[in-house]
């Protein structure tokens, strides 16, 4: 298992990535023989836009998608919560090898449309065992059977009830928040309803990873074209059409965070590869987030493919490790605060 580390978040706020991380040659050739390998299996591939939404998920859930399979975590437990629109699945990791030191609220990628919590049980495993969190992924509704408002709002309702002590034995002194792709989406939604709706701000850090910020698409998500490197320009406006029903707009901040008003929100890293189609999501994110006056941390990694973070190489471990110290180093200032 992996050590607790601790870091300071001064350290991380400074070191906002230099020019160089986007040339070419910063790319390892570990990252450039994977991404090669993605594009050649995904263009081999059937054109997955041809196949029923069900055949989609059930691809992915057996590893036969964009991301390698991961094994389930013997030792998860699962739970149901009231939701808005029925009961709301969470799967719960506590660590092991270590003391419990709080609760990391995750939620999923897959473009609102597909993915599940036990996907992401390998990482989040060794999250639990770096930092001492609990992680707890929601299993949140999925378009187009069930389109925006429906993943804000069952990820609205997770984040109150684990808010409030007397639902649950989980640890609250320190909570976290955070997910990838979509999942990175809806954190930062239900951050900004938790302070516009409620009032309440509970979460003492955000990780935030290759995040889609803005549903009427920045201009590295519209200029990509038609590489199938995970994702294509094709498949961001299928996963958003899917998501967003017709008549609401792409602006509204409730739909699209990078429009909404920043302020008064925790610390948080954003983490991205710069061979990632969402990576002006991330940059433009991340400005603004520090521009409102919020503490940010921006960690690129050069040639990184959308959540490169799902396979096992030396960048992917470097990622992971980085998210672990900020993680660290927010647990250790709020308890010196």
């Amino acid at each position: 298992m992996h050590q607790i580390e601790a870091g300071s978040l001064t350290d991380w706020e400074t070191a906002w990535p230099d020019a160089a991380v986007f040339n070419y040659d910063a790319i390892a050739p570990e990252t450039a023989d994977l991404n090669a390998s993605i594009i050649a299996r995904l263009a081999a591939g059937p054109d997955v836009w041809s196949i029923p939404v069900a055949e989609i998920r059930a691809a992915r859930a057996e590893g036969r998608g964009s991301y390698p399979l991961m094994p389930p975590d013997p030792h998860a437990s699962e739970r149901l919560i009231d939701g808005p629109g029925g009961p709301i699945g969470l799967r719960v990791i506590r660590p092991q090898t270590c003391g419990e030191r709080g609760t990391y609220l995750h939620f999923h990628g897959g473009g609102w449309m597909m993915g599940t919590p036990a996907e992401n049980d390998s990482r989040l495993r060794r999250h639990a065992e770096a930092t001492g969190l609990v992680t707890v992924s929601v299993d949140y509704r999925l378009a187009p059977e069930h389109p925006y408002p429906c993943a804000p709002d069952d990820c609205e309702a997770a984040a109150l009830w684990l808010a409030d002590p007397a639902n649950h034995d989980l640890p609250t002194g320190f909570m976290a928040i955070g997910g990838e792709s979509a999942g990175a989406h809806l954190g930062v939604v239900t951050l900004v309803r938790l302070r516009d709706s409620h009032g309440l701000m509970p979460f003492d850090a955000a990780n935030l990873t290759a995040g889609c910020f803005d549903l009427a698409m920045t201009p590295s998500a519209r200029n990509w074209g038609t590489v199938k490197l995970i994702l294509s320009t094709r498949d961001v406006r299928k996963f958003i059409a899917l998501f967003v029903p017709d008549g609401v707009d792409t602006a509204d901040p409730d739909v699209s965070p990078l429009c909404a008003r920043l302020s008064g929100l925790p610390p948080a890293l954003f983490s991205c590869g710069t061979k990632d189609l969402l990576l002006d999501d991330t940059l433009f994110m991340a400005a603004r987030w520090r521009a409102a006056g919020n503490r940010a941390a921006l960690a690129i990694h050069p040639g990184g493919c959308h959540v490169f973070q799902a396979f096992e190489t030396k960048q992917a471990a470097a990622s992971l490790c980085e998210m672990d110290r900020f993680l660290n180093a927010m647990i250790e200032m709020t308890r010196t605060s």
